[in-house]
């Protein structure tokens, strides 16, 4: 079975310290429901439209399990806490080859 990814990219941070009280809560939530954290890092080089804003790379064992790791209790108080507004951001599951 591949593995799944999530693929965050940030556009941009518009209140810093709910997203830093969000992270507080997202890792180790994403731990608990299998996650493993390889990118947590602005690019070394951005091309093409690419911005210069903080990209997270998450693996899981499983698309399930990525989904999963979305509807948990902890993830989904670690959303609460970030509120709305606060961040702009995409984020997709992706499987694996």
């Amino acid at each position: 079975m591949p593995k799944a990814y999530w693929v965050v990219t940030y556009r941009s941070v518009k209140n810093a310290e709910a997203w830093q009280n969000y992270a507080k809560l997202a890792g180790p939530a994403l731990a608990a429901a299998g996650g493993r954290f390889l990118i947590r890092n602005t690019p070394a080089k951005t091309y093409e439209a690419g911005l210069n804003e903080r990209v997270v790379l998450v693996e899981f064992d499983s698309v399930d399990q990525a989904i999963a790791a979305h509807d948990t209790p902890a993830y989904q108080e670690a959303l609460r806490v970030l509120g709305t507004g606060n961040i702009e951001r995409d984020m997709r599951v992706v499987e694996g080859v």
